[in-house]
């Protein structure tokens, strides 16, 4: 059986993506993306499901974007695929939806003391109570029964209710911060209906070929996405991850498609997860060899 380093560098000159044999590990430094979690893909025998995994090396980094939409399946394609998630950099969870969370339990196993990012969610991921539910939550309305104040009137200062994940290192991203050099998350929100007020996450990092961008479902938009990466880096390389064009008309997709394309400039698309299958076959005839068939076990070379 050939090695991971062997069958990258023996693809090198015909194709940018790769389906690893079982049990092969990451190439020491390499600059690479592997789909850890997906519905659809190449034939394999690794675990699909509904929600969305991405493994990122690059520069001597290691970071998991989302961690899949079940906790035994994406464990399975982990060790599949050789990923040690003792060596973490960080994990970003890109959004509160199970589809991109429910594996974490296996990563606090594996790795307790990482860094998970999130986005700011009113209580969740151990995130403070907002400040104007806080306002709601104090305010004194004289005529309510002494059972009925909250706190008996006297609210404490400071209120965090408990994460799901006991002793799980949570770090808030609202502004767009670097968080190690190169690379920076930054917070959208959406104003869509079914997610309205949700913030989302998305990393962004910068290469000698312009920036490589993972988002999680863009439920915000893909746009609104964009043009906040682009204040970061004005020159978008690859996209990575959902776009949520799945519930556009055929139509509506075909325009955004085409934009990605002639607005954004975009050069290599890896859409997954919620994009849409009608989508990935406009992303297919409208960037030709520019889409990659980014499914579960894939590997795409990154810039440097």
């Amino acid at each position: 059986m050939m090695t991971r380093r062997q069958l990258l560098a023996s693809t090198v000159a015909a194709t940018a993506t790769a389906i690893l044999p079982r049990g092969t590990v990451a190439a020491e430094g390499a600059n690479q993306a592997t789909v850890l979690f997906d519905a659809f893909g190449k034939p394999s025998d690794l675990k699909r499901g509904w929600g969305y995994s991405l493994f990122v090396e690059h520069g001597g980094r290691r970071i998991l974007f989302d961690t899949g939409g079940n906790d035994a399946d994406f464990a399975a394609n982990a060790s599949a695929l050789g990923v040690d998630l003792k060596k973490l950099d960080f994990v970003v969870l890109s959004h509160r939806h199970n589809d991109h969370t429910a594996g974490l339990n296996h990563v606090l196993a594996e790795n307790s003391d990482v860094t998970i990012y999130t986005p700011f969610e009113g209580g969740g991921f151990n995130s403070p109570i907002p400040g104007p539910l806080m306002n709601l939550i104090k305010r004194n309305v004289a005529s309510v029964p002494d059972d009925l104040r909250y706190f008996d009137g006297n609210p404490p200062a400071n209120m965090k209710p408990g994460a799901p994940w006991l002793g799980a290192h949570f770090a808030q991203i609202g502004e767009p911060k670097e968080v190690l050099p190169g690379i920076f998350l930054f917070s959208t929100r959406s104003d869509k209906p079914g997610t309205r007020e949700m913030n989302e996450i998305s990393m962004l990092m910068k290469t000698s070929q312009g920036g490589v961008l993972v988002v999680g479902c863009s439920h915000p938009g893909i746009e609104l996405i964009l043009e906040a990466a682009t204040k970061i880096e004005p020159r978008i390389h690859s996209v990575f991850g959902g776009f949520h064009l799945v519930d556009l008309s055929d139509d509506e997709t075909t325009a955004m498609v085409t934009r990605l394309r002639d607005k954004w400039q975009i050069e290599r698309m890896a859409a997954g997860h919620c994009t849409g299958q009608f989508a990935f076959v406009e992303m297919g005839r409208i960037f030709g060899a520019k889409f990659e068939h980014a499914g579960v076990g894939t590997v795409i070379r990154l810039p440097a």
